[in-house]
């Protein structure tokens, strides 16, 4: 069976809505384990392909994607954050595209 911090992690990512994207840390705070974002990755490479995470909606602090740039990676993200409607400026995604989930998302879905 699967850590049961990469299962908070799947959770929230899971809640991340097309067109937003979120930061590693900010997953990781959400998940309930602040200063873990590198964790975040970690559990994003290790989730099963069944679990059809939308793993592509989470990127760095810097707002752009951590794959090396024009790797096929990076290439891929892109494309499927560009099929959602999120919108770039260089390599950065644009601000208005930052998740910014409701108070009853945090009490209710993420509660437990």
């Amino acid at each position: 069976m699967y850590n049961a911090n990469y299962q908070k992690i799947w959770k929230v990512v899971t809640l991340i809505p097309k067109g937003a994207v979120a930061s590693y840390g900010q997953v990781a705070d959400l998940a309930g384990l602040p200063g873990n974002a590198r964790l975040v990755s970690r559990a994003l490479r290790s989730a099963p392909a069944e679990a059809a995470l939308p793993w592509h909606r989470v990127i760095n602090v810097q707002r752009q994607i951590s794959f090396p740039f024009a790797s096929r990676g990076y290439i891929r993200q892109k494309e499927l954050l560009v099929s959602e409607g999120v919108g770039f400026s260089g390599r950065s995604v644009n601000r208005q595209h930052l998740w910014q989930p409701d108070l009853s998302l945090l009490l209710w879905e993420l509660d437990g």
